[in-house]
């Protein structure tokens, strides 16, 4: 079984402003001060399902140099620069068409490179389950996450009976991010999980299936294909990508396929897409606080999440529900009851 892994790593991560910005976006940070980046944890997590020779990473063309630094084991061609963001549906396209070119017998696993995972042995074992799967069959699988709570920030995934943890099950229905009632709903009931963005299929059964339902794309694909692992291939990606239409893949291929299966687990996963969501993965300290930095020093703080790794000291007093983010002159005061604002607040 030939598996290759597809990292999608061009977001900007603007929601945890000031420590993620555009230059340098919360995939490419230590966000949880473990000493390991995001994207590097993502290739932790899948070292025992795939060869480092066989990780692909799609990413803007501003964060190559960065890539190439935090996984230097990663072949550089294979580091794929978009010229311009189009979301994950031609990102998705442009990895397949490369990826067929190279290995017509691929298994592949997409992820996002900026989420975490607490228990990564559960994950690893969900990944080759769904690798086995995909290896014998025309099967599209995704990797849901059982909810803990209802969540209203997270797309969700329905299936038709109430699966086992760790099997595979029919899909039903895909949906957006619910109400805080409809969520009460979906975590009642059993048969919906949050949507991780991972994905895991045979490099044809993608392929297909974009010819099916994204036939703009895969015509574009196809236009680039003679080019691709030649020194034409940048260029006629720039001339031919922003012609992509902007779309998902779960609005372009996972809303209409008819052969996917889900495969679920508690993970102690979070898409780390605000600060509330990087709290609830730190410790806490008997007030609640959670802080990234040795230099913060907290005096009659409760429920705060305080971010600063720099060497030079913070302190704070009398702050209730806050984030505190430092970040090379850039600093962040917010009410997390407020942290929707914050994408306003670091423009």
């Amino acid at each position: 079984m030939n598996t290759h892994l597809v990292i999608m790593a061009g977001g900007v991560g603007s929601r945890l402003w000031p420590v993620s910005t555009p230059e340098l976006p919360k995939q490419f940070i230590d966000l949880t001060g473990c000493g390991r980046t995001l994207i590097q944890l993502t290739v932790d997590r899948f070292a025992s399902v795939c060869p480092p020779e066989n990780i692909w990473v799609v990413t803007s063309e501003r964060y190559v140099s960065i890539v190439r630094e935090q996984l230097p084991l990663v072949p550089p061609s294979q580091i794929l620069a978009e010229p311009i963001g189009r979301n994950t549906a031609p990102c998705i396209a442009y990895a397949s068409w490369k990826i067929s070119k190279k290995d017509p017998e691929a298994n592949i696993v997409v992820s996002p490179a900026d989420a975490i995972v607490a228990r990564t042995d559960a994950f690893a074992s969900l990944i080759s389950s769904a690798l086995q799967c995909t290896a014998k069959s025309s099967a599209i699988v995704t990797v849901g996450i059982a909810p803990t709570r209802p969540e209203t920030a997270y797309g969700y995934i329905q299936v038709a009976d109430k699966p086992v943890l760790g099997e595979l099950t029919e899909v039903k229905a895909f949906h957006e991010k619910p109400s805080l009632e409809l969520a009460k709903e979906y975590l009642s009931s059993g048969r919906y999980f949050w949507n991780a963005g991972i994905f895991v299929w045979n490099v044809s059964t993608i392929i297909s299936a974009i010819r099916s339902y994204a036939p703009q794309i895969a015509s574009l694909m196809d236009a680039l294909a003679p080019s691709l692992f030649t020194d034409r291939e940048q260029a006629e990606l720039r001339r031919i990508f922003p012609q992509c239409e902007k779309i998902s893949i779960d609005y372009a291929v996972m809303e209409k396929a008819d052969n996917i299966r889900l495969i679920a687990q508690d993970l102690g996963w979070s898409d780390l897409g605000n600060w509330s969501a990087l709290r609830d993965q730190l410790p806490l300290d008997a007030e609640g606080n959670a802080v990234v930095g040795t230099m913060v020093k907290l005096l009659n703080c409760r429920n705060c999440i305080v971010h600063a790794p720099s060497p030079e000291p913070l302190a704070l007093e009398g702050l209730d529900g806050y984030v505190v983010a430092r970040r090379e002159g850039r600093v962040l005061v917010c009410r997390l009851s407020e942290e929707q604002q914050i994408r306003e607040l670091g423009a």
